[in-house]
């Protein structure tokens, strides 16, 4: 489950780096981090919901700390 996460948040910022092209180099920063942060949000989100559906079980909530690293690893 990490490995898809941490996946999917680095194929979008390269995906997004890739689509930028055309734009000024400040342009594409821009875009490119607004699109990390955006990532690094909906990842945070995802350990809220996966802490929240964990019920206080160690196991599943160590799990999700795999969201938790993911975001951490786009700073």
């Amino acid at each position: 489950m990490m490995k898809s996460a941490v996946f999917g948040a680095l194929s979008a910022v390269i995906c997004a780096l890739f689509l930028f092209g055309c734009s000024s180099p400040q342009d594409r920063a821009y875009e490119a981090q607004e699109n990390i942060h955006e990532e690094r949000l909906e990842l945070v989100s995802e350990y809220q919901d996966c802490v929240e559906e964990a019920d206080g079980d160690k196991v599943k909530i160590e799990t999700c700390e795999q969201y938790l690293k993911a975001s951490k690893a786009l700073e």
